[in-house]
């Protein structure tokens, strides 16, 4: 597992964007409303109302804020939150937990009960919920989901899969990431929880899409550069011999990570992009820019 990121931390940031960003009466409403988890009826309507307190506008969030967050969230990001996210995030973070099994199940219900927006702020809040371990089976649960809104708030930007799902829903995780699109270079931890069985799963996906004559996100092989060996280093030589320069790249970087010696002279049959990687001007960061850009192009 990844080091844990520090929540009680992220409590106080989460509340001095909250602060700034609704009147004093809203903020005087959202504590009042936060010690009523001992009542999940009341706590159930007050998430709910949260939107019709708050409006739904995009927050505002200095670069300082932002900078700090991502510090003591291991690369959280909340730039992009509305303000009803982000309150109803913070209504969740300070609910009363002293009774583990009352507080389980008010947020339990919610869960249940929820719809989209809901869930998106239920499973944006999983780093600040009390008793973390708790709520790993749920975080699983909504990997399995085909609403793109929670799987984004699961996956992107999102230090709780790294820091608390086995490796089992990590890596159905990262292959639902590849599977439905989404940006995988948001995913915190990508590279720190590869793995060998992530390794294989990514391959054989890569396969069903080349025998299917379908497009593969040089980005999958971010996850494999330390675990080629004999089984997935032919897919390195394919991409290196790729015409897409993607996909040659996405190759050498991969390559740059692994001590199997084939893997090492395949790199050295890219001198360019070798040199490139040797001087900091391409990582997997400046692919992904790349990617990005190139699908808007097409």
């Amino acid at each position: 597992m990844m080091s844990h990121y520090q929540s009680e931390a992220l409590k106080i940031l989460f509340s001095a964007v909250v602060r700034q960003n609704v009147t004093p009466e809203v903020w005087n409403w959202l504590n009042d409303k936060s010690a009523q988890t001992n009542n999940s009826q009341q706590f159930n309507i007050a998430f709910v109302s949260v939107p019709r307190k708050t409006g739904k506008s995009l927050i505002r969030v200095t670069e300082e804020q932002e900078k700090s967050l991502r510090k003591e969230g291991a690369g959280l990001s909340i730039a992009l939150w509305t303000i009803d996210r982000l309150c109803r995030v913070w209504l969740l973070a300070n609910a009363d937990s002293t009774d583990k099994a009352q507080y389980f199940q008010t947020i339990e219900n919610l869960f249940l009960a929820a719809e989209v927006n809901e869930l998106v702020a239920l499973y944006s809040a999983l780093p600040v919920l009390a008793y973390p371990e708790m709520w790993s089976k749920r975080c699983a649960e909504g990997i399995r989901s085909n609403i793109g809104g929670a799987l984004e708030a699961i996956m992107c930007n999102n230090p709780y899969p790294a820091a608390y799902l086995n490796e089992q829903a990590w890596n159905q995780l990262v292959l639902k990431a590849f599977f439905t699109e989404k940006p995988v270079e948001q995913i915190i931890g990508l590279e720190a929880r590869a793995n060998a069985e992530l390794t294989k799963t990514l391959s054989d996906y890569a396969h069903e899409r080349w025998a299917a004559h379908r497009t593969v996100n040089p980005q999958i092989w971010r996850c494999t550069g330390k675990f080629i060996d004999k089984d997935i280093f032919p897919d390195m030589e394919r991409l290196a011999q790729s015409e897409n320069i993607l996909d040659r790249e996405a190759a050498a970087l991969a390559c740059s990570e692994s001590h199997y010696p084939p893997a090492q002279e395949l790199l050295n049959k890219l001198p360019g992009i070798k040199s490139a990687i040797t001087s900091g001007e391409l990582n997997w960061n400046v692919l992904a820019e790349k990617i990005k850009n190139h699908v808007l192009q097409s």
